[in-house]
């Protein structure tokens, strides 16, 4: 869906301390290793055998795939909610455990803070915690999300 075509989530819909939970997404030993081929190939993340000597005990999805899974359901949700415009970053990523083959993984979004731009009237940044766990509610990753969104909407 383009984003000319979506509607825009308005910077004064959010509230501190509001919380969005979604996701279901599937991690696939095919997807791990896809993944890892093209931009981490560590034989963790590779190799089902020689995983097992790792660190981590098996193979495992590179954490730069579990942003990237993260990524996929913060926009699946956008769809259904609507977009932003973006975003200038994040802070303080954490890859807290391995994302194994089998896991499914879900989100919950609490806003910490709301910033109206100073320099962009038309602006504003939500500031929000985001936790990734998996299907057992073990956090795996986290971060602080900066949301851009169009200010000026009710």
């Amino acid at each position: 869906m383009s984003q000319t075509n979506r509607s825009l989530i308005p910077f004064e819909h959010f509230r501190i301390g509001q919380i969005e939970e979604f996701g279901a997404y599937d991690v696939t030993e095919q997807e791990v290793i896809e993944f890892a081929r093209k931009y981490d190939p560590q034989f963790f993340h590779l190799d089902k055998e020689a995983a097992k000597s790792s660190l981590f005990g098996g193979l495992c999805a590179s954490g730069w795939h579990t942003c990237a899974m993260t990524m996929a359901m913060m926009v699946e949700n956008m769809d259904k909610t609507g977009g932003s415009l973006g975003s200038p970053g994040v802070d303080e990523l954490r890859w807290r455990r391995p994302v194994y083959p089998g896991d499914v993984l879900s989100v919950r979004m609490e806003v910490l803070d709301l910033k109206p731009s100073r320099s962009r009237p038309e602006i504003g940044f939500v500031i929000s915690k985001v936790i990734v766990s998996n299907q057992d509610g073990n956090p795996v990753m986290d971060f602080i999300s900066k949301g851009i969104f169009p200010r000026g909407q009710k």
